[in-house]
């Protein structure tokens, strides 16, 4: 039997395949909190510790974690291989140029003096 209702026409099959396609573009969006920064750094000093993208850490993350959580472990048929981390070193972002420090010259340890103590 025909249909004879508009869903079966091809102009609305094309319209609801492009929706389709396009659907993922309206749902997320790739630099949101919890996806993929514009850069990433390692904080150095004068930053605070923050949350770090699992992808900017290592370049086979998946398959990292997978491992991880034991997945396919149990997989008598074909048993994973071993996976070696590939790593990425991102930079270090500092405000302050540095924490010097400065001893005296000489420096005089006593060796019969006991330790601040701060209870």
């Amino acid at each position: 039997m025909a249909s004879t209702t508009n869903k079966n026409t091809p102009g609305n099959y094309s319209a609801e395949q492009r929706v389709n396609a396009h659907i993922g573009q309206y749902l997320t969006y790739k630099h949101s909190s919890g996806a993929k920064a514009y850069t990433n750094h390692h904080p150095g000093f004068g930053v605070l510790p923050a949350k770090t993208a699992r992808s900017a850490l290592c370049t086979n993350y998946c398959d990292v974690e997978s491992q991880l959580f034991g997945i396919g472990s149990t997989n008598l048929v074909a048993p994973k291989p071993e996976v070696n981390p590939e790593y990425k070193t991102p930079q270090s972002l500092n405000f302050v140029d540095g924490v010097r420090v400065q001893l005296p010259d000489p420096v005089v340890i006593q060796k019969d003096q006991r330790p601040y103590m701060n209870f």
